[in-house]
């Protein structure tokens, strides 16, 4: 069994789209949706939810009225505002730190588990689908990415799967990291344009670090010939395979507002491109060990 895992080192390139358009064609695999701070792949695939699942991945402080003497304490060490004058806690504001737990005399201050999102597992015309979302203003996204690929390890064990096929976050951070952890390919989305370039260079970086093999695509290569060869030459310096160029394509988002990946769009430039891109990564998902 093989993990793919779809990067970009900014938002709105075109990875979930790429993603969807391999998840299109690949047989035998688990999908993931691990952008669970901007969950869209179900869109396309609209998954039957099957199971669903809350995620307690982080902390509130919660006070215990017959014991607190109310003796400010904890309003005073509190740097997030979270203690009211009353000594009652806003759990909006609280970031579960702890310190009012620490100073308390009395032990009327107390840390417990809050929900922080929620997961879920469905079944698609593609295969089983495992996705997730976090909750407004919480900040463990890491943690239930994991949760999330776990569970579609478990799932593509029980079913035989070949392929897991991971839809991951944009940027470089700690949800990014978690989905790339432990797969076997990771092809990077970027479109030609300046922050295109840099942001391509730091999560080649991040996939690079951790020893996974990368290829490049190249999205909406079209608006910038000049750009579009910068990072081309970019990718021959740095020994990272192009899978190919895919043109910009009105007809793109009108696939997606039917639910459909482009690649179902026989009419559609871009869905001819990401055909062949996808045909390229099948053939050198193969010689991968």
């Amino acid at each position: 069994m093989k993990r793919i895992v779809f990067l970009s080192g900014k938002g709105g390139t075109g990875k979930t789209t790429l993603a969807a358009a391999y998840a299109s064609r690949a047989d035998n695999l688990v999908i993931v949706d691990a952008d669970v701070d901007a969950a869209n792949l179900h869109l396309v695939f609209r998954p039957e939810v099957i199971g669903t699942g809350s995620y307690q991945g982080s902390k509130t402080a919660t006070r215990e009225d017959a014991k607190c003497t109310a003796c400010g304490r904890c309003l005073a060490v509190c740097r997030f505002g979270a203690i009211r004058p009353d000594f009652t806690v806003d759990e909006f504001l609280c970031e579960g730190c702890g310190a009012c737990v620490t100073v308390c005399p009395s032990d009327a201050m107390a840390l417990v588990e809050r929900t922080s999102g929620e997961w879920y597992v469905g079944r698609t015309t593609r295969g089983t689908m495992v996705g997730a979302e976090l909750y407004p203003g919480e900040e463990v996204s890491g943690k239930l990415v994991s949760v999330v690929k776990e569970k579609a390890d478990d799932i593509a064990s029980s079913e035989a799967a070949q392929r897991i096929a991971i839809d991951g976050s944009p940027g470089i951070g700690c949800p990014v990291i978690a989905s790339t952890t432990g797969t076997q390919a990771a092809v990077l989305v970027t479109e030609p344009s300046r922050s295109g370039l840099h942001d391509l260079e730091r999560i080649l970086g991040v996939v690079r670090h951790f020893g996974i093999p990368a290829f490049l695509v190249i999205n909406k290569a079209d608006l910038s010939e000049s750009l579009a060869t910068r990072i081309e030459e970019f990718a021959a310096a740095e020994a990272l395979p192009l899978l190919g160029r895919v043109p910009y394509d009105t007809r793109v988002i009108a696939a997606l507002q039917r639910g459909i990946s482009p690649i179902d769009d026989p009419e559609s430039s871009a869905g001819r491109a990401m055909e062949d891109i996808v045909a390229r990564l099948v053939k050198e998902l193969g010689t991968l060990s």
